[in-house]
C-alpha cells in the first residue's frame, strides 16, 4: 500500500473516532458506564451538645457556687430542673457577698432561713424563657417573677438593668430556659 493510502486510512480512522466520541448523548450507555456510582459514605453528623437544665448549667459553669448552694438549701433543684421554661437572673459571687454584708448575714444564716432564701431565689426567676432580645424589648416594663412580685426592666444604651442590678452576661442557654448574670442580688419588696 502506498503511503498516501495509509495516511488517508489513518485520517479516516481518526475522524470516525472523533465522530463517535461526539455522538448523541441519548445513545444507550455501555454496560460498564450504566452502573450507578457507588454511594459515598456520609460523614457522621457532628453531635450538637444539648445544654443541661438551668441548674445543671449553673453547676457545670462553676461560677455560681453560692447560688447553687442556695437553690439546694431552698429545695428548688427539682423545680428548676423541670421543663420550665425559666429565665434566671443569676447573681455573681461578688453580688452575694455584697448582699450578705448589707443584710448583716453570713452565708450560713441565709442558707438556714429557707423561707427568706426561697423568696429571694424565686424573685430571680421569670416563668418564661426571655433571651436578651426579649428582655431588651421589655424596656420600661414590670415583669412578674415566680415569687409573684415584679421586677422592673430598663435599658439605657447597651446596659440592661433588672431593678438596680446590671446584666453583665446575657444568654447562657439551658435546655429549659436561659440565664442572665447580674451584678446585684435582687431583694423582693417587703410584704405588707
Amino acid at each position: 500500500m502506498s503511503r498516501k493510502l495509509l495516511s488517508l486510512l489513518a485520517a479516516l480512522l481518526a475522524l470516525s473516532l472523533v465522530a463517535a466520541a461526539c455522538g448523541n448523548d441519548d445513545d444507550a450507555e455501555s454496560p460498564a458506564t450504566s452502573q450507578p456510582a457507588p454511594a459515598e459514605e456520609a460523614e457522621p453528623a457532628e453531635e450538637v451538645a444539648v445544654p443541661g437544665t438551668v441548674v445543671e448549667v449553673a453547676v457545670e459553669s462553676g461560677a455560681f457556687p453560692t447560688l447553687v448552694a442556695a437553690v439546694q438549701a431552698a429545695g428548688l433543684v427539682e423545680t428548676l430542673s423541670g421543663p420550665g421554661p425559666f429565665t434566671v437572673f443569676a447573681p455573681t459571687e461578688e453580688a452575694f457577698a455584697a448582699a450578705l454584708a448589707s443584710l448583716g448575714m453570713t452565708a450560713e444564716d441565709l442558707l438556714g432561713d429557707v423561707e427568706l432564701l426561697t423568696a429571694v431565689l424565686t424573685y430571680h426567676v421569670l416563668p418564661t424563657a426571655a433571651p436578651a432580645e426579649v428582655v431588651v424589648g421589655l424596656d420600661g416594663q414590670s415583669v412578674a417573677t415566680v415569687a409573684g412580685a415584679e421586677v422592673q426592666i430598663t435599658v439605657d444604651g447597651g446596659t440592661v438593668m433588672v431593678n438596680e442590678a446590671t446584666v453583665v452576661t446575657a444568654d447562657i442557654e439551658a435546655s429549659n430556659g436561659v440565664i442572665h448574670v447580674i451584678d446585684t442580688v435582687l431583694l423582693p419588696p417587703a410584704s405588707e
